[in-house]
């Protein structure tokens, strides 16, 4: 038996949070319809326009500024986050199971308050989690500048939420109310913020997404000694589309759970499931045979099979309770539509209708 790892982001494969709208919602008026129209906007500068410094995820510098002009510090994070953690069914075994069984890392762009307190919830050690640091309280705004963000923040509640068609790649081919609104998003940001002294979060907080996530992977080999053939990760969005070219191209095992079209684009595998218990039969298969079991597993994948896999009685009973055989397949030009399809549909049924339409 090789040595072998196993990554995963948080939310999505281990909670049903997305902290950085929730806290957009309890500090901001009309916090998560702001926070939607933010993250589209992310996805646009990420995937479409691909602008020079930024990358998948850094809707958590963005919202910044508007999350201390109304009144969010460090302790009123931490005790939100705290109180509102939501996991999915499972996955404290699933957890406990892989990470006694083979070295386990959270990778997760979440602020390191929620991260804290998740870890802490399910018994996870800290020093194995990446995720963004965030100390809010040392940035003191001025009066002048809460006012002004409270005035954007009422216009970027009239703007539209940018939308992004399937197939386009360039500013033109977007909608004319999509432009308009990525135009004044952009003078926004670039223009008016990122000269006032809350400025300084768009360019000193780094949200762990995109490269960070492959540079965390990478730092995680460092502490194994392993091999990117060696690593298992599991991702849901955008922000680990870069990890999963990186890790697929390495030879490992990427597996998109409950993932949007972002995820599914880039994975091998799609797993849609209600349960994170499912995870502890993937990572056992593969820490015993490798990339070449879970491609077996895929093909002839059942409950019995399933049921089959040496676990905990944990997991092995809530495997035992699954009445629906959750979705595992090896994505494909056939049927990747179909899994795009069906995955952002059961995502949005697990986590909501909001934190399962973003990017």
């Amino acid at each position: 038996m090789g040595k072998r790892q196993f990554n995963t982001d948080c939310e999505g494969p281990i909670s049903r949070n997305d902290n950085a709208m929730e806290l957009a919602g309890h500090f901001i008026p009309d916090g998560e319809g702001f926070f939607a129209r933010i993250s589209r906007y992310d996805d646009y500068l990420s995937d479409i326009a691909r602008k020079p410094g930024y990358k998948a995820g850094d809707t958590l510098r963005l919202i910044l500024p508007f999350l201390r002009a109304y009144g969010a510090t460090n302790k009123g994070i931490e005790e939100y986050s705290a109180r509102h953690i939501l996991l999915m069914p499972g996955a404290r075994e699933a957890l406990d199971h892989i990470s006694r069984r083979m070295p386990t890392f959270m990778v997760s762009t979440s602020y390191r308050p929620y991260i804290r307190s998740l870890c802490k919830a399910i018994g996870f050690p800290l020093e194995k989690a990446y995720c963004t640091e965030l100390d809010i309280d040392r940035y003191d705004l001025k009066d002048a500048e809460v006012r002004r963000l409270k005035e954007i923040r009422e216009e970027i509640a009239c703007l539209p939420i940018v939308g992004l068609p399937p197939g386009a790649t360039s500013f033109n081919g977007l909608p004319g109310e999509s432009r308009e609104a990525i135009r004044r998003l952009d003078a926004i940001f670039w223009q008016e913020i990122s000269t006032m002294e809350c400025g300084k979060m768009l360019s000193e907080v780094n949200p762990i997404g995109g490269r960070e996530k492959v540079m965390a992977v990478m730092d995680s080999l460092k502490r194994t000694g392993n091999c990117l053939q060696d690593v298992m990760y599991v991702g849901d969005s955008i922000t680990d589309v870069e990890a999963f070219d990186v890790i697929r191209t390495g030879g490992g095992l990427t597996v998109s759970f409950n993932g949007n079209r972002y995820a599914i684009r880039s994975a091998e595998f799609a797993c849609i499931s209600g349960d994170a218990a499912v995870l502890s039969i993937l990572a056992e298969s593969f820490l015993i045979g490798g990339k070449d079991a879970i491609i077996r597993l895929a093909d002839d994948w059942n409950l019995s099979i399933l049921r089959s896999v040496v676990v905990p009685r944990s997991v092995s009973e809530r495997i035992s309770r699954m009445e629906v055989l959750p979705v595992f397949e090896r994505i494909s030009d056939t049927n990747r539509e179909r899994l795009i399809e069906q995955s952002e549909s059961f995502r949005k049924s697990i986590r909501g209708e909001e934190a399962g339409s973003l990017g």
